[in-house]
């Protein structure tokens, strides 16, 4: 018995951090459903609700987030490293974590959503995020690396097309935007969401460094 617990205790957790993982991976897309559901919602109060959900949503992840941490310094043996488990809980933490400020600062700031820079960029986020759900869903066994590497490679092309539509949304602010005020706001958010893709990148980067060690 004794040496069973042993054993028990050396074995890797595997099927925790792939739920821990897949939980997060799944939240952080539904924020981004949420949020382009948000740039295309004109009702004040309608937004503040799922600007709520977001929230409930992006503690759930800090939640999740700290399993991870917690299951780390349990086990001595871990499905892949253990600093690119802290890699892509931090990764993954931080897009949930710009997805809500992005939605808060829209209403903060009571900017008219209906704006195509938003729009394009919710959209760009909303993809990464899908990609890197199914990205990560298939850490569990690692089967099919064509179908991981294709998903890593769309995030780094959204993040590409984010970078674009950034510059393009900026130089349209200051030919079209009379008032300073305005440009001050829309800027912040534009960089707050391109910041959100960036992220969805470097989790990318890890999911790909993992299946390279490890595939």
């Amino acid at each position: 018995m004794a040496l069973n617990s042993l054993f028990k205790i050396f074995m890797p957790k595997s099927k925790i951090f792939n739920e821990l993982f897949e939980k997060v991976a799944a939240n952080v897309s539904l924020m981004s459903d949420k949020l382009r559901e948000l740039v295309g919602e004109a009702d004040f109060d309608k937004r503040a609700a799922l600007i709520t959900q977001i929230e409930d949503l992006e503690h759930a992840n800090d939640d999740l987030t700290h399993n991870i941490f917690t299951e780390l310094g349990r086990n001595f043996i871990t499905p892949f490293d253990r600093e690119d488990i802290h890699y892509l809980a931090t990764s993954l933490d931080d897009i949930a974590d710009y997805i809500y400020s992005s939605a808060k600062k829209i209403n903060f700031y009571r900017v008219n959503p209906n704006d195509i820079g938003f729009q394009k960029l919710a959209e760009v986020i909303q993809m990464s995020a899908a990609e890197l759900k199914s990205a990560v869903g298939q850490l569990r066994n690692m089967k099919n690396l064509k179908s991981i590497t294709e998903s890593l490679v769309r995030v780094n092309s959204y993040e590409n097309q984010a970078d674009d539509l950034f510059d393009m949304s900026i130089e349209r602010l200051f030919e079209t935007e009379p008032d300073a005020k305005e440009v001050i706001k829309k800027r912040e958010i534009y960089q707050v969401m391109e910041l959100a893709t960036d992220k969805c990148e470097d989790a990318a980067n890890v999911i790909e460094s993992i299946i390279i060690k490890y595939a």
